[in-house]
């Protein structure tokens, strides 16, 4: 919105009849997406600052409170009735810094809008289940689960109707692979792979969310990673001297990334430990289904094991206890466990470590992440 009433409406208008001025000139940096996305950041940090405190007073006269499973760490058991679905403050902060900064007539930011827009849906009604029913378990894993194959098969059908979409795989430390096409998969090998990422990458990031300000504080350092990899995906002179798919209307997708970061600062604001308020599964549910959207998008769907690297660990801890349960019993007729409990960020908790430095060195493992995943810039 801020593009076309400064750029598209003003400055051109202004060009034509004083090119000269030093104030129409001015005005010609609302083209720029790095411009933007800086502004969109800060648009979205403020929000979540401003309307944070109401927010969570709303929350709390409504009585949403969070659930606390019995079988937890028994330290959690105070924070029982902390006002919950505090994700609804992160999205709309997005949302809102992302259409007023975006250039709204590009395809991309709107499937990203509208897949974080239905992935948060899906949230909230869990999240709304669980307060209505005064439990830690709100939708069941079927219904979370067939919601989320449907979002990611809208994002797929989305780019196969109506978009230049390359259906190649970039391949990290591999030079070429996304723009000579000896990775080429076609569109209907590409859906299951879209809905493995989407769902994954969402549910993932809901594992994750059990400390206080651990997965937004992940999600921020995931984000930056994200909105570096998105403006050189969009911009031609570093997607041809980095060998990766150049895609221009990529690039205004680099405004939601900088938004979801400035948005996760300012939660962060009101989550750090002691919290405030947790995201939810409105929160997480949409901030991993953004992130997943976002590296099908710039075809960066097998960094994101890197740049989410610690969503990867806790999402492989759940499968690896499990199938390690499971299995045991079907041998031994008893199920043993790996981990004392999952997600892995309990299983420190159960060996001693106290929740601020569980969070702190998951933060640490989180930036040395980001940092390998950018170095497969250059390391091909």
């Amino acid at each position: 919105m801020i593009y076309y009433i400064f750029y598209e409406w003003i400055y051109k208008s202004l060009s034509q009849q004083s090119p000269e001025s030093v104030f129409v000139k001015a005005l010609n940096v609302f083209q720029y997406v790095s411009f933007r996305t800086a502004y969109a950041t800060v648009t979205a940090l403020l929000i979540s600052l401003l309307f944070g405190g109401r927010v969570i007073r709303a929350l709390k006269t409504w009585n949403v409170g969070q659930q606390i499973r019995a079988e937890g760490p028994q330290a959690h058991m105070a924070k029982r009735g902390t006002p919950t679905m505090g994700g609804v403050l992160i999205i709309g902060s997005v949302l809102i810094s992302t259409l007023l900064w975006a250039r709204l007539s590009n395809l991309y930011i709107w499937i990203i809008i509208i897949a974080t827009a239905l992935f948060a849906v899906i949230g909230f009604l869990d999240d709304y289940a669980k307060v209505a029913k005064k439990q830690s378990l709100g939708l069941t894993g079927k219904q979370k689960l067939l919601a989320q194959l449907l979002i990611a098969a809208g994002v797929w059908a989305t780019l196969y109707f109506f978009a230049d979409y390359s259906w190649n795989l970039s391949i990290p430390f591999f030079k070429d692979t996304d723009i000579t096409g000896i990775t080429k998969i076609g569109p209907w090998i590409y859906l299951p792979f879209i809905i493995l990422v989407l769902i994954g990458s969402s549910n993932a990031v809901n594992l994750t969310d059990g400390l206080d300000g651990l997965a937004i504080s992940v999600t921020f350092i995931a984000m930056v990673a994200l909105t570096a990899f998105t403006y050189l995906s969009g911009d031609e002179r570093w997607a041809r001297l980095l060998l990766i798919d150049h895609r221009k209307e990529v690039g205004e997708l680099t405004v939601f990334c900088g938004a979801m970061a400035g948005a996760s600062l300012g939660f962060l604001w009101y989550n750090a430990p002691p919290a405030d308020v947790f995201m939810g599964d409105v929160g997480s549910l949409a901030i991993g289904g953004a992130i997943g959207t976002i590296g099908v998008l710039t075809k960066q769907e097998v960094i994101l094991l890197l740049v989410g690297g610690v969503f990867v660990l806790e999402a492989l801890s759940v499968m690896l206890q499990v199938s390690f349960f499971k299995m045991t019993r079907r041998s031994t007729g008893t199920g043993r466990r790996l981990f004392k409990m999952t997600p892995l960020h309990h299983h420190f908790e159960m060996q001693g470590w106290k929740e601020s430095k569980v969070v702190f060195r998951f933060l640490i493992l989180a930036i040395l992440f980001a940092l390998l995943s950018l170095s497969t810039l250059k390391l091909r």
